[in-house]
């Protein structure tokens, strides 16, 4: 299995909101549909109160629900904070120190009844999760290469590009961009940057979801967001990953 901790990847974006969930979740049910059993894990989930006064991690549940696994959500997800906030800053309201030893160690139990793992992150590579420790840190710590989810409209050039060139000066191998459109406004900028960032990068673009109606992530979604992968995403980069980590 090459110098892999596990079979798997992580995914992150080039800001919050920006589709990592959706794009994770798919990803996560067309492997199970492969017939791999796929861990799932969200090391640290904020915006967690319910109207109801409840702390549900949505989307830890989704890719729990999406890979189809019997984990309780605690593991998967073995921070949840109320505010949506950074983990870091969210954490300290709440009186807890995130401790990176801990997530290594629920992504190691993860890991051990799984074919392959994915991780998602919350917002970018440089969210802090403690001081001076970042989600890029953690990346390391697990030893997963990176799937960066960016937003195809204007500006994208430019987040894209960070996040490539930190991951890259890190040491983080980087295995894909996915471009998501957040608009349904088609515009210049969002028909051209997928080119220039695949012109700008040897990084494989594995495409181009386009705009789709509000969709939360939540489990009753999951053939039209599964679909929605499928469709949309240049796939054989995923296979030859899941050959590669062998």
């Amino acid at each position: 299995m090459s110098d892999w901790l596990s079979r798997g990847i992580f995914v992150t974006g080039t800001d919050t909101g920006v589709g990592k969930t959706i794009v994770g979740g798919g990803l996560a049910a067309l492997l199970r549909n492969q017939g791999l059993k796929v861990g799932v894990m969200k090391p640290v989930e904020t915006g967690c109160l319910q109207e109801d006064g409840s702390i549900v991690p949505a989307d830890g549940k989704f890719l729990k629900d999406m890979a189809g696994l019997e984990l309780p959500l605690d593991t998967i997800v073995p921070y949840q904070f109320k505010e949506p906030l950074a983990p870091w800053v969210a954490g300290k309201r709440e009186g807890v120190e995130i401790a990176p030893d801990y997530l290594l160690e629920k992504f190691k139990e993860i890991s051990q009844d799984a074919d392959f793992v994915l991780v998602e992150g919350a917002g970018g590579i440089l969210v802090p999760l403690a001081q001076d420790f970042f989600f890029l840190n953690l990346i390391k710590q697990f030893n997963l290469p990176l799937l960066i989810i960016s937003r195809v409209e204007l500006g994208t050039i430019n987040h894209t590009l960070l996040t490539l060139r930190v991951a890259q000066m890190e040491g983080i191998a980087v295995v894909g961009v996915v471009f998501n459109c957040l608009s349904p406004e088609k515009t210049i900028a969002s028909e051209t940057n997928p080119q220039v960032i695949s012109s700008l990068t040897e990084v494989p673009i594995w495409g181009v979801i386009p705009h789709y109606p509000p969709l939360k992530p939540q489990f009753f979604y999951r053939e039209v967001i599964t679909q929605l992968v499928q469709k949309h995403l240049n796939l054989s980069f995923l296979q030859n990953l899941v050959l590669s980590q062998k």
